[in-house]
This record gives C-alpha cells, structure tokens and sequence, in this order.
C-alpha cells in the first residue's frame, strides 16, 4: 500500500538537515505523525588496487560509540556530479586519488525515516598523492584484503551501512575479482560459447 502524505512540515534546519514532521494516511484513513529527515545525496567509492584490497577508513563514529572500516564518502555539494564528488572525498579523506570511476550502486540506507541518496563508484586503481587533507577522518587509512569482508561483517568491524552494502556486492558479484564472474543473462544466452 502506498501511503499518503498530506502535508509535511520542517522540526529542525540547517546546511546539513531538515528534519520534519508528516502528516501520513495508511491503511482505513488512519493518520500518523512521521518523523522525516531530508538531506543532499552523497557519493562515495570502493576503490582497489591489483592485490584486490580495498581502500578503507578505520574511524570511530561517535554517535554509535562504534569502532569500524568504511569505504570514503561525503556529500555532493551543490552543482558537483555524483562521481566527481566521490572522486574528492576519496582523495580529501585518504590522500590516494583513485583511477576512472564507474558506477557500482546506489542506496538508500535508511529510508524508513531519511532521504539521505548514495551513489557509489568503483575504481580499480589509485595513485598516492599525499596525506588526507581531513586528519580526524580516521584513525588510520588501511589497503584490506577484499575477501576480508565477509569476515570484517560478522566480526563487526564493518557496520556501516552503505560501506556494507558496496562492499557485499563487490564480493557477491565478482567484480572484485581478477575476471569478473559472468551475469546469468551471459551465461544463459543462446549460442554463447563462453
């Protein structure tokens, strides 16, 4: 069932939230008062190097008092195209400038109460070019192993949401691998060889 919004209006603003309250219809008229945080996309990368090790942050974030690995991203500023955003958190937050992007995913990561929209690129490459730019990003910036991941997921060291979902399916589809695993549509159409 789709719910009707009859009116929205704002709780909290400033340059990063809207924080409002909406007035929802759900099922037999009822009504309810929705809590709704509004914010811009934001834009990250996975970035891996030739060892298939990706490019990690190991940060504390504060509010879940949580230690973990996160892929780097940040907001899209105004004007800037998803994939030059990611580009500039990469190099901003790990001082490595990653090589061409191409899109991986996009994610939605919370949007039982938020809008907040990702948009993640995947590189398979990157140059250093210097420290981050953003010192109290992460305690440290760290090349791990991609088939770490399911490990890093069950262990809790890898709890973030979107970084979670990018890296998961970088696994699960093979792309991270030296030769990507075929889609089904491949190896299921007619007259393919392989």
């Amino acid at each position: 069932m789709r719910w009707t919004v009859h009116s929205e209006k704002p709780l909290y603003q400033d340059r990063w939230l809207d924080i409002r309250v909406a007035d929802v219809e759900v099922t037999g008229g009822r009504h309810l008062e929705h809590r709704v945080i509004r914010s811009a996309p934001g834009a990250g990368a996975v970035v891996m190097n030739e060892a298939s090790e990706v490019l990690l942050l190991w940060r504390h974030r504060f509010i879940t008092d949580t230690w973990g690995y996160e892929i780097p991203i940040g907001g899209v500023e105004e004007g800037e195209q998803p994939a030059a955003a990611a580009a500039r958190e990469v190099e901003e937050e790990t001082g490595w400038r990653p090589g061409p992007l191409r899109p991986l995913l996009y994610t939605q990561p919370s949007s039982g109460i938020s809008d907040s929209a990702h948009h993640i690129f995947f590189a398979r490459s990157a140059e250093h070019i210097g420290a981050p730019q953003e010192d109290w990003e992460a305690e440290r910036i760290e090349w791990v192993p991609l088939n770490r991941v399911p490990a890093l997921v069950a262990e809790r060291e890898l709890v973030s949401g979107t970084s979670m979902n990018a890296l998961l399916y970088l696994v699960a589809t093979g792309l991270g691998t030296a030769r990507p695993a075929r889609s089904v549509v491949e190896e299921t159409a007619p007259g393919h060889t392989g």
